[in-house]
């Protein structure tokens, strides 16, 4: 052995081959701060050794290497300019030190190469993985670019067009895609891989693969004519900005940085890249994307942790087979369990089944999905009309009409029919768990789980515990929830639970808003095009449905008669009076059709202006700021009373809850990454402007203690109940 470290090692095989093995003490191989350190002694160990003639980089691991210890960022990018640009420059030089041995090298992938893992691998000669590689820079994901490397060695081996199109998407490439663009040289059998690598890097050090010709155009400037780059890069500039928009800075700045370096060699091409790496790292943007990405971990953290509590489900069912719960059925068959959906009636039942089969249709139509595996889902899904069908069942999914007194007839009937180990659920956005759970025998066995519309699209579920569930009842349905790819998080029991609570003052906030002269055209588009919601908040209540609105808005008025008190000359009250209901029938806030392509269409409608008209002030024109600040502060607000009130664990769940359920921009990371990117005192002045609106505008004195502490909702606990 010529080094040992925790992470990595180097080992001298036969023939002068040297083994620079990743192996880290954790499940995954990362670039953390002691594995550089590791590195820089093991490049040190391979230079110094008389006996080394080419060098395998190779993982110990499943995998090879995940990129670099993204928890270490956050911290990592709040220090000092000056130092944070000799930390990227120190990272980019060890990379640098790989690629200039005076040895053959090859990366030998197996499995997952991102991020840093990719950057690793484009530093060597020669690139040789085993069939199951993912491969790729997703960085941009994260509002920030590579920054060991990557935007100046790949377009100088797979040219700049590619090399545009692999970082500024951030997707993760197999081994067909990887190979055909050149990233990858070879690619084998798992089980010829090690075998393959020692005869390639034999053929190298005997001088029949040429590897100093193969990295020298990575030493040089881009090989491109001042048309080919002009074309390149005025083309690829329009594609993304067309489609990362001005909210996510990442994906242009890389293309200019690449642009800047085109006609440099590596090292000035590296020193532009460190100085964008760096500006990225700081923005508002990247703050928040990672702060999501991290907060996406814990969500899967806690679902794993669940998986290993929780009783295993094999067969399911679904009461309702409506939209809704055809949407369940595909969705848990889907994922590989089989469910049976039970309804009253065959044309119900046939709705259900038609909605699977359009999903997994669609599936087929998109490469997705093989004929062979669409029809084993449907056989997945058994039709029933009876109660008797359901009785070898794991979990039941009740998606039936929401209406308390038919839910709990519903709930009470099935329980009669399944043993007593059966674990019961609701689908409902609205009812209290701890009401439901007064019909059934055992309500330990009885929680909540919320889907949200549409089940194949949208990745949210919450699962809600009654004051009774049992804590392998909630472990049992997230590990569901996950096993059928959602992403669940727990809530306790409350009138709207955690995401119908906070959107419905943020709605309120638009009934104010109208009322006093707004006009809701002008509202949604600042909401989306300045906010980044993927859809203003009056376009919203006509996509969920006017009519569902106001029986939400009764729940919660119920709920919290002082703060969300139902207004008498609500707008949303008035619509749904004048059978205007939204996307439904076609006519809400908005009037709604399809282009010619059949996609949806909308435009302001005349005939609200004028229903609205009179209960309205003169027309009023607010600021963008006042817009915005009007509509998210009661948002926030409400979402910091449910961490108060444990009603949601953490501040993390709660930012995901916001982006997986509604949409919330990811760019600002959730509501309370959103509060911390403003600042606790800055945010307290603005809400405090407008704390003569009501309740709704006022900040708790939990939130008042933390600024005054200058704690973090993502560091703090702030449960008072």
């Amino acid at each position: 052995m010529i080094y040992q470290g925790t992470s990595l090692s180097v080992q001298l095989l036969e023939g002068g081959i040297i083994e620079l093995k990743f192996d880290a003490q954790g499940s995954v191989n990362k670039f953390d701060k002691e594995t550089f350190i590791e590195l820089e002694m093991a490049l040190k160990a391979i230079n110094e050794s008389t006996e080394a003639k080419g060098v395998l980089i190779t993982s110990a691991k499943s995998t090879y290497i995940v990129g670099a210890d993204i928890k270490e960022f956050l911290n990592t990018f709040k220090k000092p300019h000056k130092e944070l640009m000799f930390w990227v420059k120190q990272s980019t030089d060890m990379f640098n030190r790989i690629e200039d041995l005076q040895l053959p090298t090859i990366a030998v992938i197996n499995g997952i190469a991102l991020g840093g893992g990719c950057e690793l691998s484009l530093a060597c000669d020669y690139r040789l993985a085993d069939t199951n590689v993912s491969i790729g820079l997703p960085e941009v994901k994260l509002g920030i670019m590579p920054g060991f490397g990557g935007t100046v060695r790949l377009p100088r081996i797979i040219g700049a067009d590619n090399a545009i199109e692999w970082m500024s998407t951030g997707k993760a490439h197999n081994a067909d895609s990887a190979l055909a663009v050149g990233v990858l040289d070879a690619v084998v059998a798992p089980e010829n891989l090690m075998t393959a690598a020692i005869n390639m890097l034999k053929d190298a050090i005997a001088g029949k693969l040429d590897w100093r010709a193969k990295r020298q155009p990575k030493l040089e400037a881009l090989a491109l004519s001042a048309t080919e780059s002009l074309m390149t890069f005025s083309t690829c500039r329009g594609m993304i900005a067309a489609k990362a928009g001005k909210h996510y800075p990442a994906p242009m700045i890389m293309l200019d940085t690449l642009e800047a370096s085109a006609n440099l060699d590596r090292d000035g091409a590296l020193a532009l890249e460190n100085k964008a790496f760096v500006k990225l790292s700081q923005t508002d943007s990247a703050t928040a994307q990672i702060g999501l990405f991290l907060a996406d971990q814990v969500v899967k953290g806690k679902a794993k942790k669940a998986a290993k509590q929780a009783k295993t489900i094999n067969k399911a069912a679904v009461l309702g087979a409506g939209i809704m719960g055809g949407g369940i059925a595909y969705q848990s068959a889907y994922k590989g369990t089989p469910i049976i959906m039970k309804d009253i009636n065959d044309s119900a039942l046939d709705l259900g089944l038609n909605t699977a089969a359009e999903l997994l249709t669609t599936q087929v139509e998109r490469g997705r999905m093989d004929i062979k595996t669409m029809a084993t889902t449907l056989n997945n899904i058994t039709p029933s009309l009876t109660y008797k069908s359901v009785g070898g069942v794991d979990i039941v999914v009740e998606a039936v009409v929401e209406n308390p007194k038919i839910k709990g007839m519903v709930l009470a009937e099935v329980e009669n029919s399944v043993s007593e180990n059966t674990i019961l659920t609701s689908n409902t956005s609205t009812i209290s768990i701890n009401l439901l759970a007064n019909s059934i025998k055992r309500p330990e066995h009885f929680c909540g789980m919320h889907f949200f519309n549409p089940v194949n699209k949208m990745p949210l579920v919450e699962v809600i515990r009654g004051s009774k569930t049992s804590d392998e009842t909630v472990a049992t349905v997230v590990a569901y929830a996950a096993k059928m790819g959602k992403s669940p998080i727990v809530v306790n029991d409350c009138p709207g639970f955690y995401v119908n609570r906070v959107l419905f003052p943020y709605l309120a906030a638009l009934s104010h808003l109208v009322l006093e002269g707004g006009d809701f055209a002008e509202i949604d588009k600042v909401m989306e095009k300045e906010f980044g919601w993927p859809m203003g908040p009056a376009y919203l209540l006509d996509v969920v449905g006017i009519d569902t609105a106001e029986h939400c808005t009764g729940v919660m008025s119920d709920g919290f008669p002082t703060r969300m008190k139902k207004l008498d000359n609500d707008p949303i009250k008035l619509l749904y009076k004048n059978d205007r209901l939204g996307q439904k029938n076609a006519k809400g806030f908005y009037d709604h059709s399809k282009d010619k392509r059949g996609r949806p269409n909308k435009v302001a409608s005349n005939i609200t202006y004028e229903l609205l008209a009179p209960i309205c002030t003169k027309s009023t024109t607010f600021s963008n700021d006042d817009i915005i600040a009007r509509l998210m502060i009661p948002m926030i607000n409400e979402v910091v009373r449910c961490l108060e009130e444990g009603i949601i664990d953490t501040a993390a769940e709660a930012d995901m809850g916001l982006v997986y359920g509604l949409g919330f921009p990811p760019f600002r990371g959730g509501a309370i990454r959103y509060l911390e990117t403003i600042g606790l005192h800055e945010y307290i002045a603005m809400a405090d402007k407008f704390a003569y609106l009501g309740e709704l505008y006022q900040v708790t004195d939990g939130m008042r203690e933390m600024a005054k502490l200058d704690q973090s909702y993502f560091t703090t606990s702030v449960k008072t109940a």
